[in-house]
């Protein structure tokens, strides 16, 4: 029976090194191949300036890398340069701008109406403020703002109105939670922050409806902490208040009190007046934020 034919994988052995045969044979072949070469570059002489051209192109890149300087390396001097630069020919927004801005979306006018006589339209009982607190349209605000209303109404940041219900109140803080009925689609909560912090001359600003005009924002300082205040009637009189001097009038009520963050650290619920003139005249008095938010139910701190 006829074996099959098997093959082998290793190669030919390759020439010693030093074995003269072998090396004069190389520098034959290498002496053709170039040869060949030059033989064909005088074919065709396109190909020869080709080779040229190509040889130059890279002459003048490593020519141009060669001349180029070197790259400075930025030192701490060149950056605080540049900063202060920057803050010389920029404006920047001021920390109460930039306060006011940040509750803005949050801030809510808050209008109560009582029944008209005989058939006739809703009658305006008072304007005041209130502060979303939950993204779901619960809503803080005095409780002297809205007692006593037939229909509440609030008007969002973007414009929507609503009716709102009381879902609940806090007496001894003049504080009421709301719940509106319609709500934005990208309706944004206030950030609260704790008071454990809050020191006199600490910079504040109060965002409200002062007169049913606003948004407006007043900036100024905390004047004291765990003040008392008695209702001008003296049926009430709360304690552990704010006392703040950012400018408040009428119709701030149920509002924001911030920090220079945006984050609300009171809810603005009295001024205090010697007269009866019920304007501001420089004493203004904020139930605390974790007051305010225990009304809510919630305890954020």
């Amino acid at each position: 029976m006829r074996r099959p034919a098997l093959y082998s994988r290793s190669r030919l052995p390759m020439p010693l090194a030093g074995d003269p045969v072998a090396d004069a044979a190389a520098k034959a072949a290498s002496q053709a191949e170039r040869s060949r070469r030059a033989k064909v570059l005088a074919a065709d002489p396109r190909l020869l300036w080709g080779a040229i051209a190509l040889l130059l192109v890279a002459l003048v890149l490593v020519v141009v890398n060669l001349s180029r300087p070197p790259a400075r390396v930025l030192t701490q001097e060149d950056i605080n340069n540049a900063v202060l630069k920057t803050l010389e020919t920029t404006n920047l927004p001021s920390a109460a701008a930039r306060a006011a801005n940040a509750i803005a979306p949050s801030i809510v006018r808050v209008l109560s109406y009582e029944k008209g006589s005989n058939g006739r339209e809703d009658i305006e009982r008072g304007v005041g403020t209130g502060v979303v607190i939950v993204d779901k349209g619960i809503i803080l605000t005095n409780l002297h703002v809205v007692a006593g209303a037939d229909t509440i109404k609030v008007i969002f940041a973007d414009g929507l109105e609503s009716e709102a219900s009381i879902k609940g109140v806090q007496a001894q803080d003049d504080l009421a939670v709301l719940q509106a009925h319609k709500i934005p689609d990208d309706l944004i909560a206030a950030t609260m922050r704790s008071t454990g912090d809050l020191m006199p001359g600490d910079q504040v600003v109060a965002v409200g409806f002062p007169f049913g005009i606003g948004p407006s924002t007043s900036a100024g300082i905390v004047s004291g902490l765990k003040r008392a205040f008695r209702s001008p009637e003296g049926k009430q009189e709360m304690t552990n208040l704010i006392q703040f001097d950012a400018a408040a009038n009428p119709g701030n009520s149920g509002g924001a009190l911030v920090t220079m963050d945006g984050q609300v650290v009171g809810i603005v619920t009295a001024i205090l007046n010697p007269g009866e003139q019920r304007t501001f005249i420089g004493i203004g008095f904020a139930v605390p934020i974790e007051n305010a938010a225990s009304a809510a139910g919630l305890h954020p701190f």
